[in-house]
């Protein structure tokens, strides 16, 4: 696995205050068998400069800029369609990771022949405080995956030999995508150990910091993508509110 290329799929909005920094912790991966995709969407701050700068620097990195905003959905879609990579993982603009982070996940593929990985990951506040540290279970199904979305998508990887699936445009995005992945797959592991592989920011007034419209969010997947009746539904609401607060607790 030591060859295998990962591409990493980044998509980029007003993120000049992040940007480099994320993308450094790409360049710091001990497994150096990458491709790091960044997407512009649409930026009008320094977003498009740095990007030009890292490719520049570097022949792994490639710069897609899109002439509008489309979203974080259409901006992932677009970079995995450039992709060229055996596996893909997906890194935002304000997260990083740990150096030792896809190489940990590609071992732990090879050992298990799990399809996707997935990793424990820290949540830190804009001040750099720790706001709490999430360790995921060992494996998750789909049933798993209906009471929480137990994958960080900062820490998820998973083998294209599964098939590509588009991001739609809805809320909770991410969880859609790994939820269906996983469904796919039949399950998902996680990399042994509890010491955290990525770094996820919270930002003030953020929508993953807005409770009310996530749980909005959360009841549509349920009613719309797993076509779950209403009592079904309610029952997995108050499993994913358990679950999501103590996901925010150190």
């Amino acid at each position: 696995m030591s060859h295998a290329l990962v591409s990493v799929i980044m998509p980029a909005y007003n993120a000049a205050a992040t940007l480099r920094g994320a993308a450094l912790s790409v360049l710091a991966q001990s497994h150096e068998a990458w491709e790091l995709i960044i997407v512009n969407d649409g930026s009008c701050d320094g977003t498009a400069s740095i990007m030009d700068d890292l490719a520049a620097a570097d022949p792994r990195i490639r710069a897609i800029h899109a002439q509008r905003n489309v979203g974080v959905a259409a901006a992932r879609n677009a970079g995995m369609a450039a992709a060229r990579g055996s596996y893909i993982a997906f890194l935002d603009s304000d997260d990083s990771w740990h150096p030792t982070k896809l190489r940990r996940q590609l071992q732990h593929m090879a050992d298990t022949g799990s399809a996707i990985c997935y990793a424990p990951y820290d949540r830190v506040s804009e001040d750099g405080r720790l706001l709490s540290h999430v360790r995921p279970p060992t494996r998750v199904g789909y049933a798993q995956m209906l009471r929480s979305n137990h994958i960080g998508n900062l820490t998820g990887i998973y083998d294209r030999r599964l098939g590509d699936i588009d991001f739609r445009k809805v809320g909770h995005e991410d969880y859609v995508f790994w939820l269906e992945m996983v469904r796919r797959a039949g399950v998902a592991t996680c990399v042994p150990g509890s010491e955290a592989l990525a770094y996820y920011l919270v930002r003030n007034g953020s929508v993953s910091a807005d409770k009310w419209r996530a749980a909005q969010w959360q009841w549509r997947i349920y009613r719309d993508v797993a076509k779950l009746d209403w009592l079904s539904s309610s029952r997995h609401m108050c499993q994913y509110a358990w679950l999501a607060m103590r996901k925010r607790l150190v």
